[in-house]
């Protein structure tokens, strides 16, 4: 037996033991207590939550009896490898609630269940208890005590067997004093021992709910994305996997763990794109990486010029040398001349003139670009080489992929091939790129996706963003959806950066860092601030990566790249920005400014981040801050120390003043410590 204390309860962690034999099998309907509103679940179950190792897991559940009996209960769980089951008290919390928690510790799938009873023990006890303040002759009482522990005594071994038919012979014995038996009955030691061998012969039992554990970058990560053919130290030159292991100090400098590159495959001749998505394509044009495949080769084959598999295998290597991990994209669609179109014709849709039906999304169109048919007959074959794609980078090291627009191909795919690969490789990250509706984006996560692409880049005002992160960290969401929050990506140049310029991209990227876990940037695009739309109206890069190779440079005086790599510092040292629990917003008279919080569980790493939301004029407000969620008491004096410009501030209370000029930085990351002095006012 061991102990798990949290908070002033303490929790008995027993291994699950088999019920002693029953004379007679107990129905359903014998079973008084009813198990309802347990939570977390998704759809009832039919979904996991999901976890990262070494979080908690709160289970609350409804246990609901007639009369007055005292009720018990267990949340029962075990790892997918695991034989044995173990259980932790469930604890009353009033109003028929109960609740429990424990920790997953290994990657892969948990099952657990709540089981609840009526407990006789608990229930004599109580009466006994009363009786005893009362005076009354408790002799019957005693009698029935002795039943329920020699009962007990049944169901157990060893040193508690000896204890329980001690404790059975002392309440049975007549001769004795009340006095003393009772003592013994109502005794901390026989409470210990009844609790942990009750009789359950009448217990209900909930359905079987499952958690998939990840590791902990499914939760914490810094992404930056990179196209490698254009990572070439001088220009009009093709980049190469060489020239990206040259800029890997560089992004290594900056903070990121995670290198995303687009696809890095053959790209196809027929239709290929031109410059700015045109349809013309000029001579020596490169084409879009997402038209897939030509006669060289798929999706397991990489564009020559950006080098060897050899050349690919030490750029994983040198990257995870420096703490990152590079991440691809898989994009299920084909070029008109990949192999598969000739190989496999039946795995597209082909139109009454005998063409096949190319990508459309209208008014757009993607000529270059043939998706599968889910529909297709052949559709096992056509998952199972899906599948056989994944296998393939992941046997070349790669463990981070994302896939591109998830939510136009089937979703039984994703569940399936996704279940499949994690049950080899359980270290797998998905990340769904998916700006569609809610529900579907929802689905996706619920069906496997370890991390989503969000509506972050379209949730600007203070209102938009706080019911939005509301939705994201309050509600059952959180349960399995974890959000990537990206200010730009290839496809995506918001007005807000276009129109506000450098403080814009800087003002979203504090935003982006420090209200979302997981965060990501389109680089060097963005740290270089590049805003110029393709046309008027446009939310797309003019001179778009996507269809031409350019060159970069990084040293740039207006680089955000020391306003990055000090966020990503922070990010890292703080751990209650490595998490999207504990987020709170606090109030502000102009709205104009936003501001909010997030706090480790235990208060001992509170950070509070107050953003100018107007990158071209100043503004300046009072905010009124809740300082239970900062760890805080009324009026108490305490230091905040800006932890991008390093200066410290003396507050007291929850009413402050700020100013924020976006000219010179677009907020305030503090760090709060508790007890310490400073001028009492900042204005």
């Amino acid at each position: 037996m061991s102990f798990c204390t949290s908070g002033a309860a303490v929790l008995i962690i027993i291994p699950m033991s088999h019920e002693s034999p029953r004379k007679a099998k107990v129905s359903d309907e014998q079973k008084r207590v009813r198990i309802e509103e347990v939570s977390p679940v998704v759809n009832g179950g039919r979904f996991p939550i999901k976890r990262v190792i070494g979080e908690r897991v709160v289970v609350r559940a409804h246990l609901i009896s007639d009369g007055h009996d005292e009720l018990a209960g267990r949340v029962v769980f075990r790892h997918q490898d695991e034989k044995k089951w173990t259980e932790v008290p469930l604890a009353s919390l009033g109003n028929d609630e109960w609740e429990a928690e424990f920790e997953v510790k290994t990657l892969g799938r948990y099952v657990y269940t709540v089981h609840a009873w009526v407990d006789s023990f608990l229930t004599w006890r109580h009466g006994l208890e009363r009786k005893a303040e009362d005076g009354q002759d408790v002799g019957n009482e005693l009698l029935v005590g002795a039943e329920l522990t020699r009962a007990a005594a049944g169901r157990a071994k060893g040193t508690a067997k000896e204890v329980l038919d001690s404790a059975a012979d002392t309440l049975g014995d007549r001769q004795a004093a009340q006095s003393r038996r009772t003592l013994r009955a109502l005794g901390k030691e026989l409470l210990e021992h009844m609790t942990a061998h009750p009789d359950r012969s009448r217990q209900t039992t909930h359905a079987n709910l499952e958690i998939s554990v990840d590791r902990e970058r499914a939760r914490f990560s810094t992404w930056y994305e990179l196209f490698p053919r254009s990572a070439s130290p001088v220009p009009n030159r093709h980049g190469t996997f060489r020239d990206v292991m040259d800029r890997l100090p560089y992004i290594a400098q900056m903070g990121f763990d995670v290198l995303y590159f687009p696809p890095i495959h053959p790209i196809g001749t027929s239709h290929r794109k031109g410059k700015n998505n045109s349809e013309v394509c000029q001579p020596g044009e490169p084409g879009s990486p997402w038209a897939i495949g030509n006669t060289v080769g798929g999706h397991k084959s990489i564009h020559s010029q950006l080098g060897t598999d050899e050349d690919f295998d030490a750029l994983v290597v040198r990257a995870h040398n420096l703490g990152i991990e590079i991440a691809l994209d898989i994009a299920f669609q084909c070029s008109p001349d990949h192999p598969y179109v000739k190989e496999h014709p039946s795995w597209f849709r082909w139109r009454p003139d005998g063409t096949v039906q190319y990508a459309e999304n209208p008014p757009k169109k993607y000529q270059d670009i043939f998706p599968f048919d889910f529909e297709t007959d052949d559709w096992r074959a056509l998952w199972e080489e899906l599948e056989s794609v994944f296998q393939h980078w992941i046997a070349r090291g790669v463990r981070i992929f994302r896939v591109d627009n998830p939510h136009t191909k089937a979703f039984p795919f994703w569940e399936w091939v996704i279940d499949s690969l994690k049950r080899k490789h359980r270290d797998l990250i998905f990340l769904a790129e998916a700006f569609t509706r809610p529900k579907i984006m929802y689905g996706l996560a619920k069906v496997g996706f370890n991390q989503s692409y969000t509506y972050f880049t379209w949730r600007n005002s203070k209102t938009e963003l706080e019911t939005y992160l509301t939705e994201l960290t309050k509600s059952e969401v959180k349960e399995f959806f974890r959000p990537n929050f990206w200010p730009n990506t290839p496809d995506i140049l918001h007005a807000v950066l276009q129109e506000g310029g450098r403080p814009a991209f800087a003002m979203r990227y504090v935003l982006a860092a420090t209200l979302s876990a997981n965060v990501g940037i389109y680089g060097p695009v963005f740290e270089l601030c590049e805003n110029e739309p393709r046309e008027p109206g446009a939310e797309e890069n003019r001179n778009s990566e996507k269809y031409e190779i350019r060159h970069w440079d990084l040293k740039a005086p207006h680089s955000l790249s020391p306003l990055i790599a000090k966020m990503n510092t922070i990010r890292h040292d703080n751990p209650a920005l490595q998490t999207n629990e504990g987020l709170q917003f606090h109030t502000v008279e102009n709205d104009n400014i936003i501001c909010y919080s997030k706090a480790t569980a235990d208060k001992h790493n509170v950070i509070l981040t107050v953003v100018n939301l107007d990158s071209k004029n100043a503004q300046d407000s009072w905010i009124h801050l809740d300082l239970p969620a900062l760890g805080l008491e009324e009026d108490e004096a305490y230091q905040v120390t800006d932890l991008l410009s390093g200066a410290g501030y003396g507050w007291r209370g929850a009413h402050n003043w700020v100013r924020l000029d976006p000219s010179d930085a677009p907020g305030h990351v503090f760090h709060i410590r508790r007890g310490e002095t400073a001028p009492d006012s900042w204005l």
